[in-house]
This record gives structure tokens, sequence and C-alpha cells, in this order.
């Protein structure tokens, strides 16, 4: 059984601005990963769910970790069934899309050859973590109009037959997945049955764009803890300009304490099991995490590297 704490990013512009992380004179992108990784021993890399990861990045994230540091990436966008602007597209893929006057496309919106095109640079942007022994899992959030509906469940099958040589892992943004016993049974058979990891999240409770916490594992070898804290006020927050914005939220070393206590049952099932804090707001993920860390017992990097 392994644990494995971090968060969602590691140059959150509140998380950098704060200074209350990284450590004086850390500031080029090479300093504040290699300083990230001596503290944790696993990160989400969120970037890639904005635009299309490149093999260039991979490789230097490859390079500059230790041996056993562990990446989750994120799925782009378009795969899961969000709104992507036509700018965060490759240039020769948004000049090749039919001309419109909408700023955002859907996989609706992509003749097959581009589409195919576009799984295949998304693979070739992250195999260099997988071949450098460093990638989790292919991270796949889905839309919060993705269903339980039977179009909903070709979408993920989709995904997993585009991507047979990554392991994915899945989370849902609408209840109607786990939506009473039959459906949770119904999605976690279709997880076990796909070879997905089902990831098991905490986040506010009682909106059509959230999930109950299904604490069970249907990966061989893998588990997925993601904490996006317990904000009401802020999840669906209009306006905001920075995810950072909603997920704003502290947890306390109660709340911890009972979180550790499931992921401790949870991680007996697995040889690993990822824990992600995606409160992102200033230093909240990193001392949460480092707090869990304590809880469970794990050994924290040391403090000061420069």
């Amino acid at each position: 059984m392994g644990i494995r704490v971090g968060t969602a990013s590691w140059t959150d512009k509140t998380l950098i601005e704060s200074k209350r992380f990284y450590p004086k004179g850390c500031t080029s992108a090479e300093a504040r990963l290699r300083y990230f990784s001596s503290q944790f021993s696993f990160v989400e890399v969120d970037s890639s769910y904005y635009a299309m990861p490149s093999a260039s990045n991979s490789r230097l994230w490859v390079e500059r970790t230790p041996a056993d540091f562990v990446f989750n990436i994120k799925s782009f966008r378009l795969f899961t069934g969000h709104q992507t602007p036509r700018v965060a597209l490759p240039r020769d893929i948004e000049a090749a899309l039919p001309k419109s006057s909408k700023a955002n496309v859907y996989l609706k919106d992509f003749p097959p050859d581009l589409l195919d095109e576009m799984w295949r640079r998304y693979a070739e942007g992250i195999r260099p973590l997988k071949e450098g022994g460093k990638l989790g899992a292919v991270h796949f959030q889905y839309a919060p109009w993705v269903t339980s509906a039977p179009e909903g469940q070709a979408l993920v099958r989709e995904c997993v037959g585009r991507m047979p040589e990554f392991t994915l892992a899945v989370e849902f943004r609408n209840r109607s997945w786990f939506d009473g016993e039959d459906r949770t049974r119904e999605t976690l058979a279709l997880e076990r049955e796909l070879g997905v990891v089902n990831v098991v999240v905490d986040e506010p409770q009682g909106m059509k764009n959230t999930i109950p916490s299904v604490w069970e594992v249907t990966h061989p070898t893998l588990a997925l803890v993601r904490l996006h804290g317990r904000n009401h006020e802020t999840w669906n927050i209009q306006g905001a300009t920075a995810a950072s914005d909603r997920f704003n939220y502290d947890y306390t070393d109660e709340e911890l304490t009972g979180l550790a206590d499931s992921i401790q049952r949870l991680a007996t099932y697995v040889r690993d099991a990822l824990v992600v804090f995606n409160n992102n707001w200033e230093d909240q993920g990193v001392r949460n995490a480092r707090s869990l860390m304590r809880i469970l017992g794990i050994a924290p990097g040391p403090e000061e590297l420069f």
C-alpha cells in the first residue's frame, strides 16, 4: 500500500504571489518544480486542460523531478465535452476547422480526421511522462452537462478507446451518475468494465453539478481522491477569473483526520492511492497537503532547499 499526497498544479498564480511556500530565490519554472517535488511525491497537471500538452515540457518535467515522483495529467477540455475556445487549439487545427463566428467549439464541430489528429497529438504530448515511468493517470473531468444517459456513457467509452496505452481516471460533474443506489452500481460497473479509476471527490453537496463521495475502487492497482473543498458559496461563483476563485477552502485538522481514515481504508485495496488537493487559493492546498501527510504519518520533504 502506498499513499501519495499532492496538489493540483504547482504554479497557481495565487500560490506564487502569497510567498508562503516557495523559498526566497525560487523563481524559475525549473526551481519551482524541483522544490515542489522535494516536498511532495505527486502532482496533478492542470495546464493540459486549458491547452494541449507538449512533449518538450513533459521531458523537462521528467528530468527535473526525483525518480519516484508521479504526475497525473488532466485531459484537454475538448475531449470531456467542455466548450473549447478556438484560440486554445493548435493554429493549424483551428485554421482547418469549418469557419464560424463562434468563439468556442465542441466535439461535434470536428471532422473525424481533425479529431483523430487532436487525440494523436495529445497522446504524443504526454508520452514522455509514461516512458519516463512518471505518469499516474490521465484525468478526465467531464462537463456538468455530460449525464449518465447513453450519450454520456458513449463519450466515456470513446475516451477509453482513444487511449488504450494509458490509465484513465474518470470524474463526473453531474449528479445523475450517482443518483441513488441503482445508478451508483451501474456507474461503478461501467468503470470496472472499462478499467478506469473511479475518482472519489470531496466537494459541496446539494447542487446538480456535484456528486457524492463514492469510496469505491474500480481499477486493480490505482485509486484517486480529489479534495475540492466544501465551499458552497464559491462552487458556482459567477465571473471567476481563475480556478482558485472557486476552490477557496481551508480544511480543518478535524476534517482532514476524517478524510485520512477513509483514504487509508481505500488504500488497502490498491497498490497506489493518489490524493490531490484542488483547493488552490494561495497556499491552502500545500498547507492542507502537509497536514494530511502528518496525520497519515508520511514524512514531508525538508522545508528549505535554497
